[in-house]
């Protein structure tokens, strides 16, 4: 199975983190969740971010996640994904220069990345969509494209890149990265427990 990489920060969507983390581990890889500025077993501060027929999502306070890995101690190389996860994070992640390096060595070794939502932003500032077919919540479509990329109103897989626009498409999202990481889960008949 791989070793993943997946980069989040203090106010990051909950279901975004959350989810992928602990879906990626179920199936068997292994996934190393990285802040700026925190180390391993430090937290940082999720949040939910929900869609109730306003302009725009409503903002409500996530959960405590616990960071299993410190990003000045990793080295991009020795992991075979990356995930990029949205929420309000990437703003102020895509100002780090270890974030864009390390989703630059991704991008130029042609290795699987995921990114959702807002996490686009963290691509874009690193500059690495040019010429790539993709998606994003659609407020951050503008920035996409002027980064270079085809913008679709879909779950999309280009190349090494699979995009999303928001929590609600992790089902079609997180199958695309699997084909893309080569994850082969097998469909059994269940077993009845014994009595």
């Amino acid at each position: 199975m791989s070793d993943i990489l997946m980069i989040v920060g203090d106010f990051g969507e909950d279901y975004e983190i959350m989810v992928p983390f602990q879906a990626l581990q179920m199936v068997g890889h292994e996934v190393d969740a990285v802040c700026p500025e925190k180390e391993a077993g430090e937290t940082i501060k999720t949040a939910v971010h929900d869609f109730r027929g306003d302009q725009t999502y409503m903002e409500s306070r996530g959960h405590n996640f616990e960071l299993n890995a410190t990003l000045a101690e990793v080295t991009p190389s020795d992991y075979d994904a990356l995930v990029v996860p949205g929420g309000r994070a990437p703003e102020y992640l895509r100002t780090h220069e270890p974030v864009l390096d390390a989703v630059r060595h991704f991008f130029e070794a042609d290795k699987p990345v995921a990114s959702l939502c807002h996490g686009p932003q963290i691509l874009a500032a690193a500059g690495v969509l040019d010429g790539y077919e993709m998606t994003s919540f659609p407020a951050v479509r503008a920035e996409c494209e002027a980064a270079g990329c085809s913008w679709v109103d879909e779950v999309v897989t280009d190349d090494n890149l699979v995009t999303g626009q928001a929590w609600p498409d992790h089902d079609e999202w997180l199958a695309q990265f699997l084909d893309l990481l080569g994850t082969d889960i097998s469909h059994g008949e269940p077993v009845a427990a014994d009595d």
